[in-house]
């Protein structure tokens, strides 16, 4: 496809820029940087980003019903009023382990918000072996954790049809499918729907585009890619200025323009010098498809 274009929208040099989320009330694209422990939204008619800074790691954003904000900082889930810029903790994870934050999160359709954690890295996806999780805060502000043993939660989303919950585990450079309950919010009978090939690196954050396709942002892989998970085939690549992409999500007035989050973390200078760009947020244009709207947490 000659009409893909893709731009460099925010040259915000994150050091691990991730969770982009568009609100479409502010009509703006909202972000975190983890490591840079700040989240971000950043305006199209401004072509500005405002931070908000933080505490501690902060791995990702979603809207909220009742207004503003949540966020996963540390191994808390957390209120976040944009304004005030005033953090609240909800509740926290893992107190049994000093170790461990949260990476991606995102909403499903019920309004539950599913996020996972990780351990602290020692470098870019180096860290100790399977001491993650994956949770859900619920409405009511209860958490349940699914299960345990994750290398690096990351990306996840919802089929269209809500049956089907997607989800990433980096490590197993794995894309996995699990059955979903959309009223209980349980998921179970969990199956690998596509296997990453050596030159697409790490699988890393993950939306749906309105056909029902998956699209993939490969992390050291430099590339978005676009997968069917009904049969397991790739069906199209597009790569980016940058190799550290980390994750991808529709927006834009009509959800067809894709924004691209990217890292600098590890990269030395050299490596900076030869992308400019990293740790950008980039827009991809002329994709042909379009994205679903995220949606709010209910709680």
């Amino acid at each position: 496809m000659s009409s893909v274009r893709i731009e460099c929208v925010a040259k915000e040099g994150c050091r691990i820029g991730e969770s982009p989320v568009w609100d479409e009330k502010e009509g703006a694209l909202l972000f975190v940087d983890i490591t840079g422990r700040k989240v971000c939204r950043w305006s199209p008619g401004t072509r500005q980003a405002q931070a908000i800074a933080v505490d501690a790691p902060v791995s990702s954003v979603a809207l909220r019903k009742s207004g503003d904000y949540v966020i996963t900082l540390g191994t808390r889930f957390a209120a976040l009023k944009w304004k005030e810029e005033l953090v609240t903790t909800i509740t926290q994870v893992d107190k049994d382990k000093a170790n461990t934050r949260f990476n991606d999160g995102k909403v499903d359709p019920a309004g539950r918000y599913f996020a996972g954690t990780m351990a602290e890295e020692i470098r870019p996806a180096v860290l100790e072996r399977h001491q993650g999780s994956l949770y859900t805060l619920f409405p009511d502000l209860s958490v349940v954790k699914h299960f345990d043993q994750v290398d690096i939660s990351n990306g996840l989303d919802w089929s269209l049809d809500h049956r089907t919950f997607f989800y990433i585990d980096s490590l197993s450079y794995s894309v996995d499918a699990f059955d979903y309950d959309l009223q209980t919010g349980k998921i179970g009978n969990r199956r690998s729907i596509y296997k990453l090939e050596k030159e697409e690196s790490i699988p890393d954050g993950m939306c749906i585009d309105t056909e029902g396709k998956l699209w993939v942002a490969c992390y050291d892989g430099g590339r978005v890619i676009r997968l069917d998970p009904e049969t397991g085939k790739r069906l199209q690549t597009v790569k980016l200025p940058v190799d550290k992409t980390t994750s991808c999500c529709f927006g834009g007035k009509d959800y067809s323009e894709m924004f691209v989050t990217s890292a600098t973390d590890g990269m030395d200078k050299e490596w900076l010098s030869r992308q400019p760009e990293a740790g950008g947020i980039f827009k991809i244009t002329g994709l042909g498809v379009k994205g679903v709207p995220p949606y709010p947490f209910a709680g």
